[in-house]
């Protein structure tokens, strides 16, 4: 099985940074989207992360606070 990118591994470290207090500030936000952009390429590992952050963030499980 192939491994997942260095920048995947970043990502997810990112996310469930902001998914441990169920908040992300723009900061947060601001990183993790970063971090999915910062090679260029937003590989399928990536694609899955932000999806499932997305989704998390659109039905409301992580709230976007002011930081």
């Amino acid at each position: 099985m192939k491994k997942p990118s260095k920048s995947a591994s970043s990502l997810k470290e990112l996310i469930d940074d902001a998914i441990r207090d169920l908040e992300v500030t723009p900061d947060e936000y601001n990183k993790i989207m970063d971090c999915a952009n910062e090679d260029g390429h937003v590989d399928k590992e990536e694609k899955a992360l932000l999806s499932q952050f997305q989704q998390m963030l659109s039905n409301g499980t992580i709230k976007r606070v002011k930081g």
